[in-house]
């Protein structure tokens, strides 16, 4: 049995997958936190705290410890003194920004870990860039700017529409697809005018400018382990809001030609290397464009928006699982097991502008359709948001108000039905100002 320091934690899917997964191996964990509260008052998918009649799995932590963990100087030293108190056999964050210090921690403990210098380049996407462009892997024409100006002259010698997006910043936010000069410039404005993250951390004033990649976007998942990379699958992905670019659905397998999924594997895998990550579950992201692959971003963690699940219910793959195990430098059984399911999709429920009250706003009253949908034979999951949020359009992959996730035994039928059933889920908004009033 090992013991596990967790580091932090996202408040969605990972925050029940990690704990989870770290009892299920036989082991257990010590939580570390800045603030618990952020936790225990954002449950997954809006949820109140202990509404289905459970604890918060992070509360199943062996022990709680509360520190600041931003400071990223004095962390090392606080995880060394707690090490000698509570042996840790592997250290492990399930937040994206936390995923340095963390490499950082278990490099100072002598314990399995990626080169921190690697897991650095992955997590900031200008690195992540120059990192791949010197080692040839293809990508985007790209420009770093921190200047209005040079934001507006990188676009125009790419060539419009390009995106602009932060190189610091998780799950799509400030991430723009932009048209001309005035786009460009108030897309450079929102991003250094936010300077700290959702964590309080402070950002890096540097916008990314890059070319408009066009064609259908996947996701290769991969676990990396003593300098080999195992590529597990590649998930397709679909994407809405415009101009931002918000994941509205996710199949595994995905319904690509399998010579188009071969490339965008190897890709990834020349990508995980370039970087140098080892003892490490990747999530690649590639635009599978029409002259060949091409890199959108490197994610050094399982995947998000339940991709894991979704391996797991047709492969028997555990990739949350394999996160522990390389944490604790022991090798993961990624051996493929009957599931009796072909694919498995999940259909990421959204505000819907048009629905919103006049201003764009609204209070979420509830969302009708939900019995019929639930009581389906091929649903997996329904995680719906509860009455009472506060809802705009959404911009970033934290807008969502649920989802649904299939299966299918037939073929790659999965993402058709999470599909239809999504259309079927009508949320109900209250005027915010008539509420109040």
């Amino acid at each position: 049995m090992g013991h596990l320091l967790v580091v932090e934690s996202w408040v969605g899917a990972m925050s029940r997958l990690l704990p989870r997964a770290i009892h299920e191996g036989g082991h257990e964990f010590t939580f570390l936190t800045r603030d618990l509260h952020h936790y225990l008052r954002s449950t997954p998918n809006g949820a109140r705290p202990g509404s289905d009649g459970a604890p918060h799995p992070l509360l199943s932590a062996r022990n709680i410890v509360t520190a600041e963990t931003n400071d990223t100087a004095e962390l090392p030293s606080l995880a060394e003194r707690l090490h000698e108190v509570f042996g840790f056999d592997g250290v492990v964050s399930a937040c994206d920004y936390y995923l340095p210090g963390t490499a950082r921690i278990a490099a100072r403990l002598g314990l399995p870990a990626p080169d921190p210098v690697a897991v650095e380049a992955a997590c900031r996407k200008d690195l992540t860039r120059m990192r791949l462009a010197e080692a040839g892997v293809p990508g985007p024409r790209f420009a770093l700017c921190r200047e209005r100006e040079q934001t507006r002259a990188a676009a125009r010698e790419i060539g419009y529409p390009v995106v602009v997006k932060p190189v610091d910043l998780c799950a799509g936010m400030l991430v723009r697809k932009v048209h001309d000069d005035a786009e460009a410039a108030h897309a450079h404005r929102a991003s250094v005018d936010f300077p700290v993250n959702a964590r309080g951390q402070e950002r890096v004033p540097v916008v990314l400018v890059e070319e408009f990649l066009t064609g259908p976007e996947v996701s290769v998942e991969t676990v990396t382990f003593d300098g080999h990379t195992h590529v597990v699958g590649v998930t397709d992905k679909s994407l809405g809001g415009a101009p931002w670019f918000v994941e509205t659905g996710h199949m595994f397998p995905a319904a690509v030609d399998p010579d188009l999924a071969r490339a965008a594997a190897d890709t990834a895998v020349r990508a995980v290397e370039a970087l140098g990550l080892d003892h490490v579950v990747a999530h690649t992201e590639i635009k599978l464009t029409p002259d060949g692959p091409r890199v959108v971003e490197v994610n050094p963690r399982p995947a998000g928006n339940r991709i894991t699940e979704l391996v797991r219910h047709v492969t028997g793959v555990d990739l949350v699982a394999a996160c522990v195990d390389v944490a604790l430098g022991r090798r993961p059984d990624l051996a493929e097991r009957p599931t009796g399911m072909r694919s498995a999709a999940i259909g990421l429920l959204l505000p819907n502008e048009r629905d919103l009250p006049a201003g764009g706003e609204g209070t979420l009253v509830g969302i009708d359709g939900a019995d019929a949908v639930r009581h389906r034979p091929d649903v997996v999951e329904l995680t719906l948001t509860e009455p009472g949020r506060a809802v705009r359009a959404a911009t970033s992959n934290n807008d969502y108000l649920g989802h649904v996730m299939t299966a299918d035994t037939e073929g790659g039928a999965a993402r058709e039905s999470a599909e239809w059933l999504l259309s079927r889920l009508r949320p109900r908004y209250a005027d915010p100002t008539v509420v109040s009033g």
